[in-house]
């Protein structure tokens, strides 16, 4: 009865999250009242990171508080009845047939995984969300499976259209149902993509070789959650195995690698208790901690953590000079150490961008802006009166802001290249990027100039220049921009990101907003 109780709460929490990953979407809604940032926002790992990093408090993270407080008292349940990722290879692992442990991840490889990450936060290097189990889980869905979910379907309707010819108005209700509420907003190949599917993957197939191998040797959040587990109060007796049966070491998918539970790896998941053939198994709250050993990390793992976080904080800050003019931050982003100190890299943002201006980054922010959010504006632009990615954002990284608010956040500064441009470098009308720029007062304007045109020929062309004090970066004129390879009208990044002020009303001649 108890694993069935644990059974029905793992398949409710994975089809919530899915429900949440669906909603997080642009389904012709200006706003978005449930999302699945909830599972970051009760993420105690993403709550230490951020602590450590940032060196404040959120109220967006505290629910994890919650979670760290009924982890104290009750043990390590997250990983067995609510975990997604977990659940999904419980769910898989009778699936699979099991070869011999990789005794290299046995040991002190967890903690050579999370206390790295904690060291380097406290450094100001938050890259907890690498290796966060509901981050690789929901970047593996957002970048490969679920656009390749759309993908198929769509390309199957276009199929099953074409063979049903006239009787294809009999199935549009059904499409319209699935697509309005289950398909992506749009089809998009990010960068990334593979590695994320391979990391995710990865995770899977670990369960060939030991179940939950990853949730027991390597998963950090998992290994957080076992340390504050250790003071639980709910002891499983017998603390050893029973000389006479054994069993609990079959049944148990994560501890028991000796003949005692190891209280840390536990996930309350009951197995042992619902298995047992003597009815001897029970978890009942006792002042005794049983099970458990020094709480502290042998010295030389602590130094070598410290030193490895160093290491990585220190190190992973470069950037080229070139890359950061092109380092353009969702809106609302004032300070990029702020940023990447918040940022869980989740890919939520990414989702439910609705002009799709948003990937993730490469090699384009260096090692510590991995997986960031960063517009390219060339592939889509930030529309006026979208505030989606804030909403989504489970750490504030992205501030949600009201949409008048956001109209005035600066991305970026629009910069004219005179060897590009039409107007500029043949000489002929082109106003696109003025028609297109959606600040009431225009950013864009045109002015009418005598030029010679490459036929020699002298006549009077509308020249673009930008008012700079009003552009907000939101990229929409180097989208639009009609040359097919190389915009003529491009978007840089600047230090001072403060909030535009739209009062200006006359033509500012002298703010030309290019470079020859």
């Amino acid at each position: 009865m108890k694993r069935t109780t644990a059974r029905i709460s793992q398949i409710f929490f994975l089809i919530l999250f899915f429900i949440l990953f669906v909603q997080t979407e642009y389904r012709g809604r200006d706003e978005i009242n449930a999302a699945v940032n909830a599972f970051f926002r009760v993420n105690p790992l993403v709550l230490s990171s951020y602590l450590l990093a940032v060196k404040s408090w959120t109220w967006l993270l505290f629910p994890a508080a919650l979670m760290t407080v009924a982890t104290l008292l009750l043990g390590r349940f997250f990983c067995g009845w609510i975990c997604p990722l977990g659940t999904i290879l419980d769910l898989i692992t009778h699936k699979i047939s099991k070869t011999a442990p990789i005794m290299a991840l046995k040991g002190n490889t967890k903690y050579w995984l999370l206390l790295p990450l904690l060291s380097s936060s406290l450094f100001n290097l938050n890259l907890s969300g690498l290796l966060d189990p509901i981050a690789i889980l929901l970047r593996g869905l957002t970048f490969l499976l679920y656009p390749l979910l759309g993908l198929t379907a769509r390309e199957s309707w276009v199929g099953l259209y074409q063979a049903i010819g006239e009787r294809r108005d009999v199935f549009a209700p059904a499409y319209d149902l699935v697509r309005d509420n289950l398909l992506p907003f749009r089809d998009t190949i990010y960068p990334l993509t593979f590695l994320s599917a391979a990391i995710l993957l990865g995770v899977i197939a670990l369960e060939r070789f030991e179940t939950r191998n990853w949730c027991r040797n390597l998963c950090p959040l998992g290994t957080l959650l076992g340390w504050f587990g250790r003071f639980s109060v709910f002891n499983r007796t017998p603390v050893q195995l029973c000389s006479d049966c054994g069993k609990c070491r079959e049944f148990c998918p994560t501890t028991f690698d000796q003949s005692a539970v190891i209280k840390e790896e536990c996930v309350l998941c009951m197995e042992c208790l619902n298995g047992c053939p003597h009815d001897r198994v029970s978890f009942r709250p006792s002042l005794k901690l049983k099970g458990i050993g020094p709480f502290l990390p042998e010295r030389r793992l602590l130094l070598g953590s410290l030193a490895g976080g160093i290491l990585l904080a220190f190190p992973a800050r470069f950037r080229s000079p070139e890359k950061d003019s092109r380092l353009l931050r969702p809106p609302g982003v004032r300070s990029e150490d702020d940023f990447l100190k918040k940022c869980v890299r989740c890919g939520e943002c990414m989702k439910v961008c609705l002009k799709n201006a948003l990937y993730p980054a490469a090699y384009q922010a260096g090692l510590e802006g991995v997986y960031t959010p960063m517009v390219i504006p060339r592939l889509g632009y930030c529309e006026y009166n979208c505030t989606l990615c804030g909403q989504v954002c489970p750490t504030g990284a992205i501030p949600s802001l009201p949409v008048e608010a956001k109209k005035c956040e600066v991305i970026g500064k629009a910069v004219f290249d005179k060897n590009h441009c039409l107007p500029f470098a043949r000489k002929i009308d082109c106003i696109v990027c003025e028609e297109h720029c959606p600040i009431p007062e225009k950013a864009i304007r045109s002015r009418i100039t005598t030029a010679t045109g490459l036929d020699g020929i002298s006549r009077e062309v509308k020249e673009p220049y930008i008012v700079e004090e009003i552009c907000n970066g939101c990229g929409i004129c180097e989208n639009v921009c009609p040359l097919e390879t190389k915009s003529g009208i491009e978007i840089f990044a600047v230090k001072n990101r403060s909030p535009i002020s739209h009062q200006v009303k006359g033509s500012k001649e002298e703010t030309t907003g290019t470079y020859p």
